[in-house]
């Protein structure tokens, strides 16, 4: 109960342990599991927020730092994500429409990092804001790479449902087609 008792005596600390392990095990409750950030939704996730991080301590460094708002925006948002996936919020908050928020935050991430690398590596001569250009169209091409996954995925999840709204109209006709004949 909280707040303790000041009359009960404190927990005992276990034998050859102490709080510092309890508190480690506590904070490791918070890492996303190992087999999720092994896995390819992981990866694209880890990469997707390590360019995003890299390219705005790139903007940051820089002599104007025009586009700094935008890295940092994907790096929070690819956090959460990951987060939310390696936690399965989406099966906890299911009003959600999580593929669609995914899609689309993969898609602008991939327009606007494209549109403000082409800007910084045209435009601009100081090094950090080559580099963030850089970084700008690999984070581009991971992006992309991680809605063209999400899309493939929605458009399976798309067809095997048109295919059973198919074989449900088509029992359906049958049926009514059946009584038909049966009624003449």
């Amino acid at each position: 109960m909280w707040p303790p008792d000041p009359e009960s005596e404190p927990d005992p600390e276990p034998e050859g342990g102490s709080r510092r392990g309890a508190a480690v095990s506590g904070l490791r409750a918070l890492l996303p599991a190992r087999a999720f950030l092994c896995s390819l939704k992981g990866r694209l996730l880890l990469a997707e927020s390590g360019l995003s991080f890299i390219t705005f301590i790139c903007y940051v460094v820089s002599s104007a730092s025009a586009f700094l708002t935008v890295p940092l925006l994907e790096f929070l948002l690819a956090v959460y994500f990951l987060f939310a996936d390696a936690m399965q919020l989406n099966d906890k908050w299911q009003g959600l429409c999580w593929p669609m928020m995914d899609f689309l935050r993969c898609v602008t991430a991939a327009l606007i990092y494209f549109v403000i690398s082409i800007t910084a590596v045209a435009k601009y001569s100081d090094g950090a804001y080559k580099a963030a250009g850089v970084f700008g169209f690999f984070a581009t091409i991971v992006f992309a790479i991680d809605f063209y996954l999400i899309f493939n995925e929605v458009a399976k999840f798309l067809k095997q449902g048109d295919s059973a709204n198919e074989t449900t109209v088509h029992r359906t006709e049958e049926q009514n087609s059946n009584s038909d004949s049966d009624s003449d």
